[in-house]
């Protein structure tokens, strides 16, 4: 390791690039913009991980200033490939199909109940004793663990158990025992309450929790964390500093940027823009535009919205420096949240890149929602319901009008405190605290 007058940070996480998705870009942003305000960040992550999508462009965003240890890990995901009978394992679509033969659905029982919390649980033991062999001759006092995977979280507490006087904060860009997902694993009581009790192990242990909205923050209050702070994901202003002008969209283009499953389908929604093409309201010019994984169970929904069909482009993957284009392309940028008791707290990292693209937002959601107080502070865009079908028209009608005389921006106002800049400083200044405890 490299000497440098800026203390050193080790942020423990699964997803580095050239690891595409929203996982990664979290602590990509916090990384590139550490040095700024005094801390060295050093990456502690995997040398072999089983990630489907790969994306190079982000690595210009990695200093070659950034000391990056990658240590090996095993993952069981063979086994299940072999299990399902798939050759490969899209993100987020473990659980879907339909109806699902026996040894899939041993597949995914093996997934809840034996790999807890998940499977890189391999990694943790055999990592934490290789970091704590680092810690001290290195000079590093602050530790950061995020998740999902959770595991990264049991190495945060492996290391604060040996070493006490180490500074940790467990980032949870998801929750834990509250994830939406992990209800779906058809997981025993038993195991609930392992993952319940590793939860407490860890936010109690943790110096200072960390997540990405206040509903999280209170969520993890109330669990019995110690400390909890809130700093939300944001959009790199660079990414949308560029010289050139940007055209006027040639479609009326409704965008999806980001995985897509059977989940946060809002087949209402569907319905509602088939009617609006069927009388005619937005002529010939609506494209729906899919940039991401799309789930077939999704795309199965549209063969009833026949005047739909045609009009779907899907881009399976694209790097994130030609998605920045396709945010410049689109005159509404669409938002898909859960139904799920979690929803309410749940800030997509898309949310603060829409922004970023000054598009009209339109989000499919819960009005109470952390996201729905974002949209209107800003006056990026609106929340809508099943209930809200005249409101909806009424907004697509609106979006299209202004489209067709030229005006796919949108004004929004301040969006400069979700800029990664401005984040990372109050990130600096939580490290700072707790540095002089």
């Amino acid at each position: 390791m490299t000497d440098s007058v800026n203390k050193k940070v080790l942020i423990i996480t699964y997803y580095w690039p050239p690891s595409a998705g929203g996982g990664v870009q979290r602590w990509l942003k916090f990384s590139k913009y550490l040095p700024e305000y005094g801390w060295e960040p050093v990456i502690f992550t995997p040398e072999n991980p089983d990630f489907d999508l790969k994306d190079d462009s982000l690595v210009r965003d990695t200093s070659l200033q950034t000391e990056v240890l990658k240590f090996p890990i095993w993952e069981p995901y063979s086994i299940f490939k072999k299990l399902s009978g798939r050759k490969e394992l899209k993100q987020g679509q473990v659980l879907e199909g339909g109806k699902k033969s026996i040894m899939s659905r041993l597949a995914i029982w093996l997934r809840g109940n034996v790999f807890i919390p998940d499977p890189k649980i391999f990694w943790a033991k055999p990592s934490a004793n290789y970091i704590d062999s680092i810690l001290e001759g290195n000079n590093i006092k602050t530790i950061i663990t995020t998740g999902p995977p959770h595991s990264m979280h049991l190495i945060g507490l492996k290391l604060k158990m040996k070493n006490p006087g180490v500074t940790w904060i467990a980032d949870f860009r998801d929750p834990w025992s509250k994830w939406d997902i992990l209800q779906k694993f058809n997981m025993s009581a038993l195991v609930w309450r392992k993952h319940r009790d590793l939860e407490q192990k860890v936010i109690r242990a943790a110096d200072c929790v960390l997540t990405v909205s206040n509903s999280w923050k209170s969520d993890f209050e109330k669990l019995g964390a110690r400390r909890v702070k809130a700093i939300t994901n944001g959009f790199d202003e660079e990414d949308f500093n560029s010289p050139i002008s940007t055209p006027q969209p040639d479609k009326f283009r409704v965008s999806h940027v980001g995985m897509l499953n059977v989940f946060r389908n809002p087949e209402w929604f569907w319905k509602v823009l088939n009617e609006m093409v069927t009388s005619g309201e937005l002529g010939d010019d609506l494209e729906i535009e899919f940039v991401g994984i799309l789930s077939d169970d999704v795309l199965a929904t549209f063969k009833s919205h026949t005047h739909l069909m045609p009009l779907i482009r899907k881009y399976n993957y694209l790097p994130h420096s030609e998605v920045l284009g396709k945010y410049q392309q689109s005159s509404v940028l669409l938002l898909l949240q859960n139904n799920s008791e979690n929803a309410k707290g749940h800030l997509p990292g898309k949310l603060f890149e829409y922004l970023g693209a000054q598009r009209r937002i339109l989000c499919v959601g819960n009005k109470e929602s952390d996201l729905a107080e974002i949209l209107n502070h800003t006056k990026s865009g609106s929340v809508f319901e099943q209930t809200d079908e005249n409101q909806l028209k009424s907004f697509l009608r609106e979006a299209y009008q202004d489209w067709k005389n030229g005006n796919s921006i949108t004004n929004v106002e301040g969006i400069s405190r979700f800029g990664r800049r401005s984040l990372t400083q109050e990130l600096s200044e939580l490290l700072n605290t707790l540095g002089t405890r």
